[in-house]
């Protein structure tokens, strides 16, 4: 991917030329790839440079956080046999009678704690929960810490992951975000047909030193990067707010949205004893019973079970690993009898929603665990160097004394017809599919058209001007 681009030469550049017959091909597009390339990395690179700034953070806050809550996500010692989890959870419930019980999460490992979830808990926001950390060995309580998201986020990956989201915006926040995966794709695109479009021996950064030494480390690190950037791009858009959305509906019509076990009882049970009680806790011996029966349906660790949210409802134990191999499959269970009502299995989604979920996972770093975390660091760390570079040679272009000029205008005027036409077309489409690529670029030829018609007309008086001079 190249940020900012450059020309063949260092020459100041002349006026683009009127469009003649032999106007054909690559030749015709090169100008209009290079001007829409140079303003979309200029205008767009400082949004792109906050978002792998703190996405970088955010790929390493799975190491901090197992770091600095170790005291709580860790036992102190690995006991013979883990007690029943209802123990667990009657333990948690003794320390943090407040709220209600949302989830459990058993002690997935031997020396993990087990998570115990409320909601409802004062000085706790309503979307997240309390997590109480219970020893499975023990049922000593280690603590309790605000969990965030399906990913069991503890605070200081929460504040990371907000921040690289929405800057803790709100809403409104995600916008830059939004924006700078919209036009990722477009810049490194852009890039890569510039790149190599080139001849070869310009391409070469060794023997080289200035401005062509730039070009060639840019355009080397981002040709080597531009697969993961189009990744990121992608994957970023698929829970974006505008776009997002679309790609959700999208998904719906094509029959491949995320399918969900159901959770409806086959019948009232509110007079069975199952559920929970009135004080939100789950009636004792339950969970025992309702963790067996997602074992027989092989529901191996790690898994959430989420109690009853009224009487004619089940249990819903899931499984929650979003590493490679994934593990989500689920099951509903009748809390009267503890017989499995509804089973959904990982491997009878549809395509895209698979897709959808190793994408997610990926980009967040969790597919592939450390390795995952790495690379998205190292994608991180090239697109911060290419903003740099990108902007140097912007520098350089104006003889290190000043920011270049930008490339001439005209440049669409150079396209043929059978080429333009379906080239709006398609602009116009992925416009209004992802918003914030379509608007922006819309603003920029309006922009660009008004100074271009005002810099005309100045061109046209001062020729007056001078002729009356004359």
């Amino acid at each position: 991917m190249t940020i900012a681009p450059s020309t063949e030469t260092d020459e100041p550049q002349k006026p683009l030329a009127k469009p003649d017959g032999s106007t054909r091909g690559w030749s015709s597009l090169r100008p209009l790839v290079l001007r829409l390339h140079f303003y979309a990395g200029v205008l767009v690179a400082p949004f792109l440079l906050v978002a792998a700034l703190t996405g970088g953070l955010y790929a390493a806050s799975f190491s901090i956080e197992e770091i600095v809550y170790a005291d709580r996500t860790t036992v102190a010692e690995v006991g013979d046999e883990k007690l029943p989890i209802s123990e667990q959870v009657a333990a948690a419930r003794k320390a943090h009678p407040e709220g209600t019980l949302s989830a459990v999460r058993p002690s997935p490992e031997d020396d993990a704690t087990t998570r115990v979830m409320l909601t409802g808990v004062e000085g706790i926001d309503e979307t997240n929960s309390l997590a109480v950390f219970v020893d499975p060995y023990t049922a000593e309580v280690r603590g309790a810490l605000e969990q965030y998201g399906s990913t069991g986020a503890l605070p200081v990956r929460t504040w990371i992951d907000k921040f690289h989201a929405n800057l803790h915006l709100g809403e409104t926040g995600r916008l830059y975000s939004e924006l700078a995966a919209s036009w990722l794709w477009v810049i490194s695109g852009g890039g890569l047909v510039l790149w190599f479009a080139r001849r070869r021996a310009q391409r070469k950064v060794r023997g080289t030193s200035g401005r062509r030494r730039t070009l060639g480390l840019h355009g080397t690190v981002g040709v080597w990067a531009a697969l993961g950037f189009f990744f990121l791009s992608a994957t970023g858009l698929t829970w974006s707010t505008y776009a997002g959305a679309n790609i959700e509906v999208l998904r719906t019509e094509l029959h491949q949205a995320t399918p969900a076990v159901s959770a409806a009882a086959g019948g009232d049970h509110g007079a069975h004893g199952g559920g929970s009680t009135d004080d939100g806790t789950a009636a004792e011996g339950d969970l025992d019973k309702i963790l067996a029966a997602a074992r027989a349906e092989g529901l191996g660790d790690p898994v959430e079970i989420v109690p009853p949210a009224d009487a004619s409802s089940t249990y819903v134990i899931k499984q929650v690993q979003r590493s490679w191999p994934t593990k989500q499959d689920a099951v509903a269970v009748d809390p009267a009898t503890a017989e499995v009502t509804d089973t959904l299995r990982f491997a009878d989604f549809p395509i895209l929603a698979k897709l959808s979920r190793w994408g997610i996972d990926a980009h967040t770093g969790v597919l592939f665990g450390l390795a995952n975390q790495l690379v998205l660091i190292a994608l991180a760390a090239s697109l911060v160097v290419l903003i740099i570079w990108g902007y140097r040679m912007w520098w350089q272009r104006g003889r290190a004394s000043s920011f270049g000029r930008p490339i001439p205008r005209g440049a669409w005027q150079h396209v043929p017809p059978q080429i333009l036409v379906p080239a709006l077309a398609v602009i116009a489409v992925l416009g209004y599919f992802v918003p914030l690529l379509g608007i922006p670029l819309a603003v920029f030829i309006a922009v660009d058209v008004v100074l271009g018609e005002i810099a005309h007309r100045r061109g046209k008086r001062s020729y007056g001007g001078r002729a009356e001079a004359k």
